[in-house]
């Protein structure tokens, strides 16, 4: 498959986490047009919303995908209802929460997707892991993901292994 490679970022902090992760990990691999090229470990990270939920893990994946992009996108959002995701309170705790980073080199912006995601330059828990497999990575606007880091506290994976 050629296709366009994509990176998603996982989060989860209800239902157990790690499960949740692990379970998205090979839901992925079902997506039609869509290959599993890596993922990173697993990072724990404080939520951004409410302060009373529990903490996050996190995890970024990288494809290849030959969808378009709103079409990647209900397939996610399907994936994340299928695993008890309900969207029930902005930042608050969630079962799965799977964003797209960035889609081939791409800026696009429609009603209900951004990419790159409009955040990701902002947060530790997408920037550490995305470096781990592409340490190298441009974003769509030339500057270097390792830049984004810079700023950002540093925040450490986990030694629990994303695949089972």
């Amino acid at each position: 498959m050629v296709g366009h490679t994509v990176y998603l970022g996982l989060g989860s902090n209800l239902n157990r986490p790690l499960k949740q992760l692990r379970q998205a990990v090979n839901a992925l691999q079902q997506v039609p047009q869509c290959r599993l090229i890596s993922y990173s470990s697993i990072y724990t990270s404080p939520p951004l919303g409410p302060a009373i939920q529990p903490r996050f893990l996190n995890a970024v994946v990288e494809m290849r995908s030959t969808l378009a992009p709103l079409s990647l996108l209900g397939h996610l959002q399907t994936l994340e209802k299928s695993q008890g995701r309900q969207k029930r309170q902005r930042w608050g705790p969630r079962s799965l929460d799977i964003d797209i980073l960035l889609y081939a080199n791409q800026s696009i912006r429609l009603p209900g997707l951004q990419i790159p995601h409009p955040q990701l330059c902002r947060r530790n828990f997408v920037v550490q892991p995305l470096l781990e497999i592409a340490p190298q990575l441009q974003l769509p606007n030339g500057k270097l993901l390792i830049d984004c880091a810079q700023s950002l506290e540093k925040i450490t994976a986990t030694s629990l292994p994303l695949r089972s």
